[in-house]
């Protein structure tokens, strides 16, 4: 499918048809979809080299599809060349940056990537503070990945269930039942439910893991008397 694509890419001169930023765009995307991450990088190259400014959309799938396959200095050139030149980065290409470098653990890098939204009158997302909220979790910086989940409210949003689970479960893992169990509770109050790595979690370390998970099937099953099977 995806050489088919290029074939009429390539015959789309021949036709008198000069292909925009959204024919790269797609054409780029399908490649790193397809896992051919160099000829998609071939492709951007291709387009600047015939005077075809990227826009924000392009830039993105770039970035994203470095940040995949972990080329993540890569991506961060990229993205300073672009806080340079006059196409500015939105909050998605914030997002894309801070979640690809708290993958591969550059939490510090994460966390400049954070700042820089506020001091461009950028508002994160729930998606990009759950983002960053793992990064500290795997990390086991709990402390800031606590202080990060408590700022949400402050920067207008409240946290989802994704969100919960994700802080969680980093407590979890690290053992801090107590805190956990605190959150467990404020997320059923407000009406979420846990997934199932958080349920796996609770009978995996916690030794009250019977009471937290009556808990979480009480809230799903609507019922006092949900039983653990």
């Amino acid at each position: 499918m995806i050489d088919e694509a290029i074939k009429l890419f390539d015959e789309m001169p021949q036709k008198g048809l000069v292909p925009n930023s959204v024919t790269y765009s797609t054409l780029i995307k399908g490649l790193w979809g397809a896992g051919r991450p160099c000829t998609a990088l071939d492709f951007f190259k291709n387009m600047c080299s015939h005077g075809q400014q990227p826009n924000i959309i392009t830039l993105s799938i770039l970035l994203d599809g470095l940040c995949k396959q972990g080329d993540v200095d890569e991506a961060l050139t990229i993205f300073k060349a672009m806080e340079k030149s006059q196409l500015k980065p939105n909050r998605v290409t914030y997002n894309i940056l801070i979640n690809g470098m708290c993958k591969v653990g550059k939490l510090n890098d994460a966390k400049e990537l954070f700042s820089k939204l506020f001091e461009k009158g950028l508002q994160p997302n729930v998606y990009t503070y759950t983002t960053i909220i793992k990064g500290f979790c795997q990390k086991g910086l709990l402390d800031e990945a606590y202080k990060v989940f408590r700022g949400i409210k402050e920067g207008g949003h409240l946290p989802d269930a994704s969100c919960y689970n994700v802080i969680i479960q980093g407590f979890l893992r690290h053992k801090d039942v107590p805190k956990a169990s605190q959150l467990i509770d404020e997320m059923v109050d407000k009406g979420f439910s846990a997934d199932a790595t958080t349920g796996k979690l609770v009978i995996k370390i916690s030794r009250n893991g019977d009471l937290i998970l009556r808990k979480l099937k009480n809230r799903s099953e609507g019922s006092k008397d949900g039983n653990v099977k």
